[in-house]
């Protein structure tokens, strides 16, 4: 009887999950708000935009209005003239990616519109603008 030798297998390399840095820095941002800034925390939001979907849904979000670049938070308090502020929030460097063109795009376009729209990288740069924001006064509006 023959014996075959055993087969030898490939070891696969475990690979580390990838870290959403971005994700974990603008959910600490929003516990921040809530703990010092109720006010602003009660009201900013965020939008939903990325991430990676299966072409089915990604299709039936775009039919419902979703479009590429927007930013990823919104404060609708109007403050300095403006008439609210948004954030392309990106995790602190090195860990940040670069601004899409589509998300230039938006803030031209929302910056045409009345609204503050800028870049932040990271949590603490975040709080800082919001906070420099909210020193702006309020936006008044003549009837």
């Amino acid at each position: 009887m023959k014996m075959s030798s055993p087969k030898l297998f490939k070891l696969k390399t475990a690979r580390a999950k990838p870290v959403d840095r971005e994700g974990l820095e603008q959910a600490a941002l929003m516990t921040e708000l809530r703990i010092c800034l109720p006010e602003v925390a009660d009201l900013i939001y965020h939008v939903p935009n990325g991430g990676h979907r299966v072409k089915a849904v990604a299709a039936k979000l775009k039919a419902q209005g979703v479009k590429a670049g927007v930013l990823d938070l919104v404060l609708p308090m109007a403050r300095g003239g403006y008439f609210g502020l948004y954030i392309e929030f990106k995790a602190t460097p090195p860990h940040d990616a670069a601004v899409s063109d589509s998300q230039h795009t938006w803030i031209r376009k929302l910056s045409a519109q009345g609204y503050l729209a800028i870049v932040c990288r990271g949590h603490f740069d975040a709080m800082e603008q919001i906070r420099a924001y909210l020193r702006l006064a309020p936006t008044v509006v003549a009837a």
